[in-house]
């Protein structure tokens, strides 16, 4: 009996190698089974676009609270194929017919997640910040080169045409000497209170939504408030500011800085939170656009407040002396200089994830390959350290480390037995 071509995928899939899967950019014409891991806020927003890709099917659902499922099923709406629901993604990783792993859970999982799947030959769509600390970042670069995998980061902006359009402009002169620029957030957050460890709630497995971090459950350290522990998250410069000094670097053509200081602390909220409500990091990078002899580049962030600098919550602006390219949302403009301005995009995280897809079958380039990340994130990780030594730290790009013995015992993390982070 002859088989037919379908029949013959089917089988076959079944006994796919990891090697198979770095092949995936030669059959740009197969499905690739997506699995989704984090569906709470973030995964339940990144399944419809996904969803929508032609060839592209959701086979995994993935998440230790179940009661996250129904609200991603809503999201995915009426799939040709239900997905799997799993609370592990041990599980998931096993089936070799899953071609990439979208990682949307919270920080601390994020490099364990994304190299047990490299490993494993499967592409990786993680969110931002990439990592929890310094060294998993780098060892999720690593892992990538080493498992010749496509490992996008989810920090959009790196697809948008506007942001393209203001490295042009500021790469070809048109602001001069670019020695200044400022990133900020503003938000108008809750205070959290304080919690008393319980038990979870049930149907839970939260030894697996710890992971390799440690510590009671309470209800501050669970769904969206683990942000801002030491132990599960980055505080809101790994949060949001992952996202503007991503196109702070991207459009100043930055690299990593050599100086990093940093200011603030817990000044409005009386709560559980350990990061800080007030935070100003500076990094001084040892170039600047149009021939400035050093370039510093601030971070701040006041989520108590409600509207931050110019009128905007969130905000980036670029200074030379011909003039400020302020953005406004997506979009940007000129002021004091030649008044150009340039409209935000349409569904940025929907090309984002379209690039990614677009890789994997050898069809494009990634705009936010996993080394843009980590050197974004990084930053991130070194204004925190900054915070948290209390130290002015010189920073060695070459061995990513700092001058100071203190600081470098917060580039790494310890681990539980069983959630180790893999030597690559």
């Amino acid at each position: 009996m002859l088989t037919t071509r379908r029949q013959f995928l089917a089988t076959s899939a079944l006994t796919l190698t990891a090697a198979s899967y770095t092949r995936a950019a030669q059959k740009p014409n197969e499905k690739i089974r997506l699995a989704v891991m984090g569906l709470r806020i973030r995964g339940k927003q990144l399944i419809p676009g996904f969803a929508s890709i032609a060839g592209v099917e959701i086979s995994h659902l993935v998440d230790p609270d179940p009661a996250m499922v129904k609200g991603a099923l809503e999201a995915l709406k009426n799939p040709a194929a239900p997905p799997q629901i799993e609370t592990d993604i041990r599980r998931v990783l096993d089936d070799k017919t899953v071609t990439a792993v979208v990682v949307s859970a919270p920080d601390h999982w994020h490099a364990l997640a994304t190299i047990w799947a490299a490993e494993r030959g499967k592409h990786v769509y993680v969110e931002k910040p990439v990592s929890h600390n310094l060294i998993e970042g780098r060892r999720m670069v690593e892992a990538a080169r080493k498992y010749k995998v496509q490992i996008q980061v989810g920090t959009q902006r790196r697809s948008a045409s506007a942001v393209d359009a203001a490295r042009e402009y500021i790469q070809a002169g048109r602001l001069g000497k670019v020695a200044f620029a400022r990133t900020w957030i503003a938000g108008n957050r809750p205070n959290i209170g304080y919690a008393k460890p319980q038990e979870p709630p049930a149907g839970v497995d939260y030894n697996l939504w710890l992971g390799p971090a440690s510590g009671p459950f309470t209800k501050n350290r669970f769904h969206y408030n683990w942000h801002w522990f030491w132990d599960l998250g980055t505080g809101e410069l790994g949060n949001n500011g992952i996202h503007s000094l991503d196109v702070a670097r991207n459009v100043l053509g930055l690299d990593l800085p050599t100086t990093i200081r940093c200011a603030g602390g817990k000044y409005y909220y009386d709560d559980d939170q350990e990061t800080p409500d007030t935070q100003i990091a500076s990094y001084e990078f040892p170039t600047g656009p149009g021939g400035a002899k050093g370039l510093t580049l601030i971070w701040e962030h006041r989520v108590w407040e409600k509207k931050g600098p110019e009128d905007q919550s969130f905000g980036i602006s670029i200074h030379g002396d011909k003039g400020t390219l302020l953005f406004k949302g997506d979009g940007w403009e000129v002021r004091g200089g030649d008044g150009t301005k340039v409209a935000a995009d349409n569904n940025i995280v929907g090309k984002h994830q379209k690039n990614f897809i677009d890789a994997i079958r050898g069809d494009d380039k990634l705009r936010a390959d996993i080394e843009i990340g980590h050197k974004s994130t990084t930053l991130c990780h070194l204004g925190n350290i900054a915070y948290r030594t209390g130290l002015t730290l010189t920073f060695d790009p070459k061995t990513e480390t700092t001058h100071s013995p203190e600081a470098n015992q917060l580039l790494g993390r310890e681990y539980r037995k069983g959630f180790e982070l893999p030597k690559v």
